[in-house]
């Protein structure tokens, strides 16, 4: 591990201390060569005092037990009719996916205990079917969970529930996962199963509730069925308060700390607020700024800024925040008399580069041109011109068009910029700039 990784960890550590996780494992990654892995990544977890409550499916291994003693069953995931030997297989897969899960607990020093914190009622009639023994939940035993976390126990949940006469149900993992984090006000909830969601062959690094809706209802087709209920269950989850829902490829080794320690992750994030914004700069901000721009100042691509450079134009200079970590900004000077506007210190940080961050940064700044009445927004560039003209459909122009203040700090540096150029586009007000 490099020290900027683990430099990039600890900036977490105070807002994920003391939170809780809702880590939602399938069945069949309980039994894949990477469940070790992710015990240790879980172990990491309660290192860094974030409590973890397990919920794990069971499907997989219904099928495999129903498979290997012939017996059809009604519904290996918990959404259908279970009948009595589908019920039967369920406890019994149950019972084992807990057991290994314990074992593997331990074996990394963790402590752990069976929860019985489902209270669950009939799922009925449905469509004019009767669900017999599946369940949905009725109730989460919040006291019990809270006393097991605060002891540094981490509480595991079966696919399973139990009313007040003692009756037994199966339960979708989804749908337990769901109801937990919100009846514990989680942080998050990490859904592993077999892989995050894909479009087009791309991963999905971060969507909205909305977007999530609209995928799940007008596009549909674009989503593998196995992810259904997970998409769903995700913006439910978001929609009642869970801010951060997490949709990860279990098979992949250090999937949960990738995901959970960095900004873009390697699944697919819903969420339900404002995950990226572009912000003005305040002055807390300028020391990060500096560091950001470090090395493109070393390699000559920004010119030198000190601190008191910023601070004297602080209200030109705007940050790109993913998930309250600046990864970007860039600075918009103006020059009221010629109606220009300069587009200066565009950054993105190496990390992020290829997200299109870059070009959101250039287009909000236009925009914000655009809306002060400039009519022409320019840049100057010793190394970068091609991208704004690739990008941003800049011409180059002479020196000489600049505004006079401007040229003449250009001549004086010696740098030798080239100058690119192109006409604003009115636009709406910027009043909450978001990106």
């Amino acid at each position: 591990m490099k020290v900027s990784d683990l430099r990039g960890i600890l900036q977490y550590v105070p807002r994920f201390r003391d939170r809780i996780f809702v880590v939602a494992l399938d069945g069949e990654i309980v039994s894949s060569p990477n469940f070790a892995n992710i015990l240790l990544d879980l172990a990491v977890l309660r290192s860094l005092s974030i409590k973890v409550i397990l919920v794990h499916g069971a499907g997989q291994q219904i099928e495999q037990l129903a498979a290997e003693r012939g017996i059809a069953i009604s519904n290996a995931d918990g959404t259908g009719l279970t009948d009595d030997a589908t019920l039967k297989l369920s406890i019994e897969a149950a019972t084992g996916v807990m057991n290994e899960i314990m074992q593997g607990l331990t074996s990394v020093d963790l402590r752990a205990a069976y929860a019985n914190a489902i209270i669950a009622h009939p799922a009925g009639i449905l469509g004019g079917v009767d669900y017999l023994n599946t369940g949905r939940v009725e109730r989460v035993d919040t006291k019990s969970l809270h006393l097991f976390l605060n002891e540094g126990i981490i509480p595991v949940i079966p696919p399973v529930g139990f009313d007040g006469e003692g009756r037994t149900f199966r339960v979708n993992s989804d749908g337990i996962a769901l109801e937990v984090a919100e009846a514990m006000q989680a942080m998050k909830i990490l859904f592993l199963s077999s892989e995050g969601l894909l479009i087009n062959g791309e991963v999905v690094r971060q969507i909205s509730i909305a977007e999530t809706e609209d995928l799940m209802k007008k596009r549909r087709a674009l989503v593998e069925p196995r992810l259904y209920s997970k998409l769903d269950h995700a913006a439910r989850a978001c929609r009642q308060g869970v801010p951060r829902v997490h949709l990860l490829n279990g098979n992949l080794d250090e999937a949960l700390l990738s995901e959970v320690f960095s900004h873009e992750g390697i699944g697919t994030m819903v969420y339900s607020n404002e995950y990226q914004q572009i912000r003005r700069i305040f002055k807390k901000d300028v020391r990060a700024v500096m560091a950001l721009i470090r090395q493109s100042v070393h390699n000559e691509e920004l010119v030198r800024r000190t601190r008191a450079d910023i601070l004297a134009f602080l209200g030109d200079y705007w940050v790109l925040e993913i998930d309250r970590s600046l990864v970007g900004c860039v600075a918009l000077h103006l020059y009221p008399e010629e109606s220009k506007a300069e587009l200066a210190c565009l950054y993105v940080h190496k990390g992020q580069e290829g997200q299109g961050y870059g070009r959101k940064l250039m287009a909000f700044a236009e925009q914000l041109a655009a809306e002060k009445g400039m009519k022409h927004i320019f840049a100057l560039s010793t190394q970068t011109y091609h991208y704004f003209q690739q990008k941003g459909g800049y011409s180059e122009v002479p020196p000489e068009t600049l505004p006079a203040e401007r040229a003449r700090k250009w001549e004086a540096s010696g740098r030798k910029s080239k100058v690119v150029m192109k006409a604003t586009v009115p636009t709406a007000s910027l009043e909450a700039p978001r990106a």
